[in-house]
């Protein structure tokens, strides 16, 4: 390979900046697999995350990037993606082979949170990332039923192995306890049972592992950021102001844990009259936007009121994984403004890959 032309091409990628992560794709070790073929350039991208929501941006920047050297004649540019590993909050031991844990939490009850956190993880799977997800609900642990996910987990050299539905990984407590028992435990036997479904699961090898909290800031919250180190929190709220005054409680109380606030979902944020097209803001509008941008964090998205959201959490078979569905393109955007705030707050806590 020509050293020279080589030296250009490498300089050429120092001028390509992330818009995410604001370093050059050098700086990252995102380039690589450089070859030079006379005025032909072929190399690879690899991206911080499959759900990356600006790929034809990155694409249009390293063509911007190479083109104006005047050998070049054509760029040929092969994305992938490698899944930082996340997680900071404290001195805590992860779960080996899970990238980024992370907590679906919400202030109150009543307002979607274990419908997104489903739907998200569908949407997260689908664009190429390895998933799990944890009901950590464990007051109502209603994840099997929204995913239609059946059957007893076995055991297998003293692990416990999850359900799969959807391309997902799946545990909670729901599958042991007898429909219709109530869960009557105070703090203590919370903890223990989150420790043994995120320690004694083989979860394999996983990009995210999305955990569905109870609402409220109680004890499994709590006893979460001290099990494990968090990628961070996601928020869900409806627009209704009681809902967005327990969100500052909510965001409040992650911070105080040392677990950064990845954004905030506002569900259940419009109707569409199905018959007139006509949206109506049943419950209020942009309430969990500014609340985002008071409180500084990222406002992620807005999820409507639609029956078939509900009806897919009811018959086992969520809206995010009917790629007929406009809003499995909701959800989906939802995830890649999520997977590359966790890219972000990832990249923040730790120096870059050496260069291969």
């Amino acid at each position: 390979m020509d050293q020279q032309r080589l030296d250009q091409v490498m300089a050429g990628l120092r001028t390509v900046e992330d818009p995410e992560l604001h370093k050059d794709l050098v700086t990252l070790n995102m380039a690589r697999d450089i070859e030079i073929d006379g005025g032909n350039v072929s190399l690879t991208v690899v991206l911080t995350t499959p759900a990356c929501p600006l790929k034809d941006e990155i694409d249009r920047r390293v063509r911007a990037g190479l083109e104006h050297l005047d050998w070049v004649e054509s760029v040929e540019i092969n994305m992938t993606a490698e899944v930082r590993q996340g997680g900071g909050n404290g001195d805590l031991i992860g779960i080996p082979g899970v990238k980024n844990l992370v907590a679906v939490a919400s202030g109150k009850g009543g307002v979607g949170k274990s419908t997104t956190a489903v739907n998200l993880a569908i949407a997260l799977s689908s664009q190429g990332a390895a998933v799990g997800i944890l009901d950590a609900d464990v007051y109502g642990p209603n994840i099997p039923m929204m995913l239609g996910a059946e059957g007893n987990p076995t055991t297998r050299g003293g692990k416990i192995s999850p359900v799969e539905a959807y391309g997902l990984k799946i545990m909670s407590l729901g599958f042991m306890l007898e429909e219709g028992a109530p869960v009557i435990w105070r703090g203590p036997m919370i903890a223990g049972a989150l420790k043994q479904l995120l320690n004694d699961v083989d979860w394999g090898e996983l990009d995210y592992l999305i955990i569905d909290m109870p609402p409220g800031t109680g004890d499994a919250s709590l006893s979460m950021a001290q099990l494990v180190p968090l990628a961070g929190a996601l928020i869900v709220s409806t627009p209704q102001a009681v809902a967005l005054q327990d969100v500052v409680r909510s965001i409040s109380m992650w911070e105080r844990l040392d677990v950064p606030v990845l954004g905030l979902v506002e569900n259940m944020s419009y109707f569409l009259n199905p018959s007139t097209g006509e949206r109506i803001e049943i419950f209020g509008h942009g309430g969990a936007h500014d609340a985002a941008d008071n409180l500084g964090i990222e406002f992620l998205g807005e999820i409507p009121l639609d029956q078939s959201i509900c009806g897919g959490g009811d018959s086992g078979k969520p809206v995010a994984a009917d790629t007929s569905s406009p809003l499995a393109e909701t959800y989906a955007e939802i995830a890649g403004k999520l997977a590359a705030t966790i890219s972000v707050k990832n990249e923040e806590r730790v120096e870059p890959l050496p260069m291969l």
